[in-house]
C-alpha cells in the first residue's frame, strides 16, 4: 500500500500539465498591475478590460456556441 500511495504522489509532483498557462496568466497579471500602478491614467483601462475578459470567461461555460 506504501508504495501505491508513493506511485501516485509521484505521478502527481511531476504533472506539469497546464503548468505554461498558469505562468503566462500570472505574467499578464503582474504586467497588467505594474502598468495600472506606474501609469494611473490607463488603470480604469486595463480594469475594463480585464472585467470583459472576465465576463467572457465566465460565459464560456455549457452554454457555449461550439464554433465550427
Amino acid at each position: 500500500m506504501k508504495i501505491i500511495d508513493a506511485t501516485v504522489r509521484l505521478k502527481i509532483w511531476k504533472d506539469t500539465h497546464g503548468q505554461d498557462l498558469t505562468e503566462y496568466a500570472l505574467m499578464a497579471a503582474f504586467l497588467a498591475a505594474a502598468s495600472g500602478f506606474t501609469l494611473p491614467q490607463i488603470a480604469s483601462s486595463i480594469s475594463t478590460v480585464l472585467t470583459t475578459v472576465i465576463g467572457m470567461l465566465a460565459g464560456s461555460g455549457s452554454d457555449s456556441v461550439p464554433v465550427g
